[in-house]
């Protein structure tokens, strides 16, 4: 039985891309591969003593465009071949929607829910002085992820301001707003899929006021697109964490939702207006708009053929195979690609690395304002250039991303 690996749908969907913009490999080629990766050993003193040792990484897919730009993630999980993937697809994000960065990620393979507070905090200090010599404001400019957050962001930037000997907060982005963040960076994800999401509405002529839509994944990029979603008119009719996922066809309450889980609740213990249903149920419900913001690799050739949604928006990387695309294509269902739809973390990022260089803090509707008109212009471009070739959303995305690479490799 082969193992999914995310990096080969990288390779493919890059592939695709050079071929259709008539690229020889000569000119491409060195696009496939990350520029250079770091593996470390993270010593960390646990509590009662003792020593543990975790690996760590830290990937630099591209520099071409930038500073190298993604996310840490503290999960058992973390892997090389997972980092290169993650990598290469912000290089593509950052480019479509036209940030000067190149792609970036890393973590360390560790599951944060067995660490204590000050184990986390100890686990942060030796990574970040492990992967010091890549990083820095001008370099590579790390990011929450999964398991990470503003708090770890926050003790990534002391360790290395202690390092070079001067306050840096523009070593990372997604850091707590008194420290140095941007206000409207925790949204900003999940406000990206629903701006992207009412777009293709749009270009499809439906609208997103009483469309029904089902969200994969309560977490910040799903909750968050199920409640800007919400708040656009849509019935969100299913959600899922990963315990369950729940149902009503008239329509979840998703402010109680969100309340409910805040409080670290499970979906499969709440008790209002809904049933519960499985994942498999949720990806395959009749839906006009499903948003898979979980992990990779949720919609492939074992379920395509059941997917009935008349418009997916990524919210997740990778959430749909390159074999799924192909099944789905032919289907009529039309494909946001992650590196389009839930590239609105990254610009925000790029945002708060701004203020943090000319030392200002914008309003929350000056970030969302520019944000959305961001977005309206790489969502008009990618949708422009698919049809002019009579391709996919996502091949459009690549094809605009390749090309800035490949030109900018030939300066």
């Amino acid at each position: 039985m082969s193992t999914y690996n995310p990096y080969d749908n990288v390779l493919a969907t890059i592939e695709s891309a050079a071929k259709t913009l008539g690229y020889s490999p000569a000119e491409y080629e060195h696009i496939k591969y990350p520029e250079r990766i770091l593996q470390v050993s993270v010593p960390v003193r646990m509590d009662d003593g003792s020593v543990q040792i975790f690996d760590g990484y830290r990937v630099q897919h591209s520099t071409l465009r930038g500073p190298a730009k993604g996310g840490l993630r503290y999960h058992p999980d973390v892997n090389q071949s997972e980092a290169s993937a993650l990598a290469a697809w912000m290089t593509f994000k950052c480019a479509v929607a036209g940030v000067p960065y190149g792609g970036g990620k890393g973590g360390v393979a560790v599951d944060p829910s067995k660490l204590s507070e000050g184990e986390k905090k100890r686990l942060t200090e030796c990574f970040t002085e492990r992967i010091s010599l890549l990083i820095g404001p001008e370099i590579d400019i790390p990011a929450p992820d999964v398991g990470t957050n503003a708090q770890v962001m926050g003790w990534l930037v002391d360790t290395y301001s202690r390092l070079v000997g001067t306050y840096t907060p523009a070593v990372t982005t997604g850091k707590p707003v008194d420290a140095g963040g941007s206000l409207g960076r925790t949204e900003a994800t999940g406000r990206g899929v629903t701006i992207t999401a009412k777009y293709a509405m749009q270009e499809l002529n439906r609208e997103i006021r009483g469309a029904t839509v089902a969200v994969q994944g309560m977490g910040n990029v799903g909750g968050i697109s199920a409640k800007l979603l919400a708040e656009e008119g849509a019935k969100v009719v299913a959600v899922s964490d990963v315990s369950a996922s729940i149902y009503n066809p008239n329509g979840l309450n998703i402010p109680e939702l969100l309340a409910f889980v805040a409080d670290r609740n499970l979906l499969k213990n709440y008790k209002g207006e809904a049933t519960l249903i499985s994942n498999k149920e949720l990806l395959e419900l009749d839906v006009d708009i499903l948003v898979p913001a979980a992990l990779e690799n949720m919609i492939n050739k074992g379920n395509a053929e059941n997917i009935r949604a008349k418009l997916i928006v990524e919210g997740a990387n990778g959430p749909v195979t390159v074999d799924a695309d192909a099944v789905l294509e032919k289907k009529g269902i039309i494909v946001v690609p992650d590196i389009l739809a839930n590239c609105g973390g990254v610009v925000v990022s790029y945002f708060e690395w701004v203020q943090n260089l000319q030392d200002e803090r914008w309003t929350e509707e000056t970030v969302n304002a520019r944000l959305e008109e961001i977005l309206s212009v790489s969502f008009k471009n990618v949708w422009e250039i698919a049809e002019e070739k009579q391709v996919t959303l996502r091949a459009g995305a690549y094809l605009i991303a390749l090309k800035q690479l490949v030109e900018a490799e030939a300066v």
